[in-house]
């Protein structure tokens, strides 16, 4: 584990995390400016998709291209990265997140800022309503990124679909909480304005709590049985979902065919 975390394949992988997030945030918040009027939906959407895809081109082979929070939780529950890695990608990802809306506020005219796209729950929407929706369009971008990341999948393109998810989820969820689904673009703005709504603060870490835990487990057996054609190696692929030393670990092993992770 230490070594890992020493190595520059790490360090690249940790830096490409708060590059493309801090990328993300800066274009995503900036089509949500007043120039001079607020943007359309469909217009925001569209910036958010286009900022999403090349944030995930551009951290793919260097760190997975995880650029969100909700997404490094889902993929750590589901033993796609390592405690330590995950840890560092959520801190990577939050400080990009803050440097990406502090870049766009400094170089944005003051009376062009307004919120800067404050995530906030909209008039006659409750709470709960909007955290039961962010869950929802959270919960379906995190089920793009397995899909789009199976290796049982060799056409289309990652980049694209988790872009397409992104605008999918914004253009519903502008109605309810001015569509987050990502941590570290809340975050980001909030620090630098120095705003901290309430539902945001009450409603976040539930948020992501759950949605981690659900994924993690779909990504792990759920999702491998609608994905995977042959259904005979679903629960070894489930069970042994890690690393080789995890395997070498599992008890379960005793109990499955003679195989190991690399054959799966």
């Amino acid at each position: 584990m230490w070594k890992e975390l020493f190595s520059v394949a790490f360090l690249r992988a940790v830096l490409a995390e708060f590059l493309a997030t801090a990328i993300y945030v800066f274009f995503g918040l900036g089509s949500v400016l007043n120039w001079p009027e607020p943007p359309s939906v469909l217009q925001s959407a569209i910036t958010f998709n286009l900022a999403a895809a090349t944030a995930v081109q551009i951290s793919w082979h260097a760190s997975g291209a995880h650029v969100n929070p909700a997404v490094t939780v889902a993929f750590l529950l589901g033993s796609r990265v390592s405690l330590v890695k995950a840890a560092c990608y959520v801190v990577a990802q939050l400080v990009g997140g803050i440097a990406g809306a502090a870049v766009l506020y400094a170089v944005t005219a003051a009376g062009v800022r307004g919120s800067f796209g404050i995530n906030a729950v909209r008039i006659n929407i409750s709470l709960t309503q909007a955290v039961m929706v962010e869950l929802i369009l959270t919960l379906q971008l995190v089920l793009c990124y397995f899909a789009s990341t199976d290796s049982h999948r060799s056409t289309g393109s990652p980049a694209i679909m988790i872009g397409v998810s992104v605008a999918l989820g914004h253009l519903i969820g502008h109605y309810y909480s001015s569509s987050s689904m990502n941590p570290a673009r809340s975050f980001g703005p909030a620090v630098v304005v120095g705003m901290f709504p309430n539902h945001w603060v009450k409603g976040l870490l539930p948020g992501l709590l759950c949605i981690g835990h659900f994924v993690g487990a779909s990504g792990r057996l759920l999702l491998p049985f609608c994905l995977w054609e042959d259904q005979s190696a679903v629960l070894p692929r489930g069970l042994c979902r890690g690393t080789s030393a995890r395997w070498s670990r599992c008890k379960a092993g005793k109990l499955l065919p003679p195989f190991g992770c690399k054959q799966l």
